[in-house]
Formats: structure tokens, sequence, C-alpha cells
């Protein structure tokens, strides 16, 4: 039997209160590549909006913003803006005439790939003397930690409403 305070528990403790010192760091820096990374930091807020439209269908606009977890006048602004670009079109909504929906254009899913790539572009160049076993190992980990920091959150808190998201 081993001991609570032995001392893989002491490395344990020390590796965790280090990460969750790194944890708000993380947070500021992410925040700052939204803004510094991003090719058009202005309209990336909009753009966003694509990934659950591309990935669940046709959604209404109160459903969307509630998928994203965003104020519904902040969403209706960027519906807008895809709108106005040519990204989402309004159609007629089948169970509701009265109602429409938001559809991904063939556009919308052009800049929802640019974005992917401009995405995979930035981890490449961040990455770039990173050692292909570091990488793989660092990708596993992270992924690892998104899922349980998910599996810890209440209720659908944990979904993901958008893959990416850098919001």
């Amino acid at each position: 039997m081993t001991s609570s305070s032995g001392p893989a528990t002491v490395a344990r403790d020390r590796s965790v209160e280090t990460l969750s010192e790194q944890l708000p760091r993380f947070l500021r820096l992410i925040s700052a590549a939204k803004v510094h990374l991003s090719s058009d930091p202005r309209d990336r807020a909009a753009l966003v909006l694509l990934y659950p439209l591309a990935r669940l269908g046709p959604l209404r606009q109160g459903a969307l913003a509630d998928q994203v977890r965003a104020d519904p006048s902040t969403v209706s602004r960027h519906v807008a803006t895809l709108v106005q670009e040519g990204l989402v079109q309004r159609v007629a909504d089948e169970s509701d005439g009265r109602a429409t929906q938001l559809l991904v254009t063939d556009a919308g899913l052009a800049a929802l790939e640019q974005l992917g790539r401009d995405r995979a572009a930035v981890v490449q160049r961040i990455t770039a003397d990173w050692q292909p076993d570091d990488l793989a190992s660092f990708t596993g980990l992270l992924g690892r930690f998104l899922d349980d920091l998910a599996a810890a959150l209440p209720g659908d808190a944990a979904a993901t409403p958008v893959p990416g998201d850098l919001r």
C-alpha cells in the first residue's frame, strides 16, 4: 500500500499546481492570438458561426445562438454580416413556413475551409521546431485534457459548439 503523501503524490501535486498556474497565461495568449494571428480578426467572430451551421445543417437563428452560447443580438449582427457576404443564406423552415433557417452557402464552406488552412498554418509555424513525437504527444494529451475538462463541466456546458472555436 502506498502513502498518499509519498514522493509520487508530491510530484503530481506540484505538476497540477504548475499546470493550474499556466492556464490563465494560456487563455491570455489564446485571446491575443485571436487578434494577431487571424487573417481578418474583424470578421472572425462571424465566421466562427459557420462551424455549427456546417456541422448541424440548417438552424434557426435562435438555435444557433444557443449552440454557441452567445447573446442573440450578437449572433443576429454576425449573421447579418454572413448573409451580406454571401456565406450564409436564409431559407424557409420546412416545419414552419413563417420561420427561416440559416444555411451555409458554397462560399461559406470555402471560407470555413480557408479558416482551417489558416489555423493549420499558424500551428505549423508555432511547432516548426518540435520533434514529431513531441507534437503527437502534445496533441494527444491536449485532446485528453479538453475531453476531461468538458466532462467536468456541468450539464450541456461541456458541449463543444464549434470545433476550433477561439472565442
